[in-house]
């Protein structure tokens, strides 16, 4: 009951959302001309926003003239390439933002120094960041897909590397002198005490890194130009917007069903965790 009651929550916002956007074209054509009066934010004719259900009957319809796939299952092998990319990303960078607050725990000077050059780093926009990935990836052993994965990881290492640190900082020190009563190494306490306290702070960061992954995977499939996965599909797409703007928005709908599946994953993953470490407390 609480999985279907959670199904019918996202579907009855997803009606909500689907009846304000007919609402907003209604009223803008039902006052002014096709595209609506100027003052509206955004213009209500067929080009700019398509009916939902012209979006959705895109999904059944034929990617192609002369193709027998439908567009549907061409936005899932696209999803599925581009999953590959983010998942590798999403490893990529959960190794390295873990591997970072274990680094700034064991030593409070790199503390001090390297959390404002990983701050700096997220505010350097990913959309300049692509083409210099990807090009230093083309003069190395790298392909154009790795590159992408980094892309992705280094939107992904940050939500870890933080929530990480405040997670393994988080037991109460007088358990973490307990342990040092015991005569336990550093590396024994991280692993007996702080990583365990840190599993509430990681799950969090991981949901959002997956999330995150996604998008990574898609800027860095734009800028490299790969085929194959929703970047590239959405760049095409974009391209002929004018021939078929059903298909653009079918291709972003996708990306987020992507975003979100990754998401669910995620939260699956913690629920087990978080479930095995009630057992431990019972």
């Amino acid at each position: 009951m609480r999985r279907l009651s959670r199904l019918l929550a996202i579907a009855a916002v997803g009606l909500a959302l689907a009846a304000v956007w007919e609402g907003y074209k209604l009223i803008g054509q039902s006052i002014g001309p096709e595209g609506g009066p100027s003052w509206l934010p955004v213009a209500t004719d067929d080009l700019t926003m398509p009916h939902t259900w012209d979006i959705l009957a895109a999904f059944v319809e034929p990617v192609q003239r002369g193709r027998s796939e439908t567009l549907a299952v061409f936005l899932l092998r696209s999803a599925w390439f581009t999953l590959r990319e983010a998942a590798l990303g999403f490893a990529i960078g959960a190794i390295v933002g873990l591997g970072l607050a274990l680094i700034m725990l064991r030593s409070r000077f790199l503390d001090r120094g390297l959390v404002p050059w990983i701050n700096i780093s997220q505010t350097v926009p990913l959309i300049a960041l692509a083409p210099i990935v990807v090009t230093w990836g083309r003069t190395t052993f790298l392909s154009d897909t790795q590159a992408v994965s980094l892309i992705a990881a280094y939107l992904t290492f940050f939500p870890v590397a933080v929530n990480g640190l405040a997670g393994l900082k988080s037991p109460d020190p007088a358990s973490v002198e307990l342990m040092r009563s015991y005569a336990a190494s550093w590396w024994q306490t991280v692993i007996k005490l702080r990583l365990p306290a840190a599993r509430a702070y990681l799950f969090p960061a991981f949901k959002l890194a997956a999330t995150l992954s996604v998008v990574g995977a898609i800027v860095g499939e734009i800028s490299a130009g790969v085929r194959g996965g929703l970047g590239r599909v959405i760049l095409d797409f974009a391209g002929r917007y004018t021939t078929g703007p059903e298909k653009l928005y079918a291709a972003v709908v996708a990306a987020g069903l992507l975003g979100l599946f990754v998401f669910w994953l995620a939260n699956l993953a913690e629920r087990r965790a978080m479930r095995g470490r009630a057992v431990e407390l019972s």
